[in-house]
């Protein structure tokens, strides 16, 4: 396992991970001397983790089942990976689709973001105004995916109390540092720091060749939308999530899955997280994952239980969904989302910031506003849409759920986010921000549930982190 921290010495070779120059014209090496915004513009593509967290974050969720395969023929560090996930176990392989992967990319991450931070704070930092908001919005981004995933979600009322991750503001000149984990309440406050004041810095024109590999001010809007969704601030969610969308209409950014679904399946895999999709805002690579091409065969995955109960039955829509299963049975179902031995993964897209402001509405009693984007969802996702019988209200989700008014759209809203991001590692977000129960049984004689407040919905840290001085996760 590599340090916590890529030190100054090495964060070049951050630069070398395979498949990124192809979005840029020269990357600096570690005999360049970095003399130019140009040139931090290009050392800022490799400031975002190029590692997958798809893999056990849905191995976690409620989104798979134990379908009974042995996994012959499926990469044998993946398969164990999803094993020890799906059991709650501290997942202990650095392929590149485990936790401790992920940990080290977005500390390699936000090495790069500091390193570029320090080429702007010269004399003429004017000239580095982009670069240094690029950085910025990199720097929180990395952290944020951090502490929601080894740290408790945000509560206001515990959060200065429960343990963080540390926030690395410069690059480290040493490898024997101490590292303190801080708080969860710390951290936000951090993240919400570099967030703000880099995303007004960012300047759009920058990235033409590639806009959807760097954050440009739409994306980092959609970072903010669920950034303050988790933090709990609903009116900054709509704000960030509306400045996304512009003078455009959602329907025309969103996936129109009854469309996609009419498309060749060699095409469904390629477009999906093509950057020509309008429904991509921010898409990385990960050059090391063996996602794409094992994610559909994996032994706990999408099984014929999952299929019936959100694909083969009636929906709060009365209608039949778009999306829809591909694979000849539960040791192959799979939505045609990732083409084979290609690593490009969309990491913010239209669909969530949707249905994040459809969340924050409905906290903020919006009802009609919340209705009406659910009702944009529906319209791109229900095959041969009619509004007059697949539209929902307020009515029809009381009467399909049979719960009280706001817990009835909030089932509805993680309904449709839940069928949109399947296989995509998303549902585990909200899992852990809304604290849901996550009931896992494999054979043989494993059955437990993950209840709220559960210790093991924290990932734990790499064993060095024990080294750099930080307690380890409670088990």
């Amino acid at each position: 396992m590599k340090k916590l921290l890529i030190y100054i010495g090495l964060f070049t070779a951050v630069l070398t991970i395979p498949g990124c120059k192809k979005y840029l014209e020269t990357l600096p090496d570690n005999r360049t001397v970095i003399t130019s915004p140009e040139q931090v513009t290009q050392l800022l593509t490799t400031a975002y983790p190029h590692a997958s967290y798809m893999l056990f974050c849905e191995a976690m969720s409620d989104n798979v089942e134990d379908k009974g395969n042995t996994g012959v023929g499926i990469d044998p560090q993946t398969f164990l990976i999803n094993t020890q996930t799906f059991k709650y176990q501290d997942a202990d392989d650095i392929s590149a689709d485990g936790p401790i992967a992920y940990w080290d990319s977005c500390y390699a991450a936000i090495a790069v973001a500091n390193q570029a931070l320090s080429y702007c704070s010269g004399p003429d930092s004017a000239n580095y105004s982009a670069q240094k908001g690029e950085a910025l919005v990199c720097r929180a981004y990395a952290h944020f995916m951090l502490v929601t995933l080894f740290a408790k979600a945000y509560n206001p009322a515990t959060a200065a109390n429960d343990p963080g991750v540390p926030y690395m503001t410069t690059v480290s000149t040493s490898v024997f540092n101490k590292y303190d984990r801080s708080n969860v309440a710390a951290v936000y406050q951090k993240i919400e720091s570099d967030l703000t004041t880099g995303l007004p810095l960012l300047k759009d024109e920058l990235y033409a060749n590639a806009p959807k590999y760097h954050f440009t001010r739409q994306a980092a809007n959609a970072f903010a939308a669920r950034f303050y969704l988790f933090k709990r601030d609903y009116a900054k969610v709509v704000t960030h999530a509306t400045a996304v969308f512009g003078s455009a209409n959602p329907a025309n950014l969103i996936r129109d899955q009854d469309a996609f679904y009419g498309m060749s399946y060699d095409d469904m895999v390629v477009y999906y997280n093509h950057a020509s999709n309008p429904a991509n805002i921010l898409l990385q690579e990960a050059p090391g994952t063996k996602y794409p091409d094992n994610y559909y065969s994996y032994r706990y995955g999408i099984g014929s239980e999952i299929n019936q109960e959100y694909f083969l039955s009636n929906n709060v829509t009365g209608g039949n969904l778009a999306v829809s299963i591909y694979g000849a049975g539960p040791q192959y179902f799979n939505f045609p989302k990732f083409k084979s031995d290609v690593t490009v993964m969309s990491l913010l897209s239209m669909d969530e910031v949707l249905l994040n402001r459809v969340e924050a509405n409905i906290r903020l009693k919006n009802y009609s506003a919340a209705v009406t984007d659910m009702n944009t969802w529906v319209s791109k996702n229900i095959s041969g849409y009619n509004p007059a019988s697949h539209n929902v209200t307020i009515a029809k989700m009381m009467s399909f759920y049979g719960l009280p008014q706001d817990q009835s759209m909030i089932e509805t809203t993680l309904f449709m986010k839940r069928i949109t991001y399947m296989q995509e590692g998303l549902r585990w977000f909200d899992i852990l921000r809304l604290d849901i129960p996550v009931v896992h049984t494999g054979s043989p004689n494993f059955n437990t549930t993950l209840v709220p407040g559960d210790k093991r919905r924290l990932l734990q840290l790499p064993p060095e982190a024990v080294n750099d001085g930080m307690a380890l996760n409670p088990r």
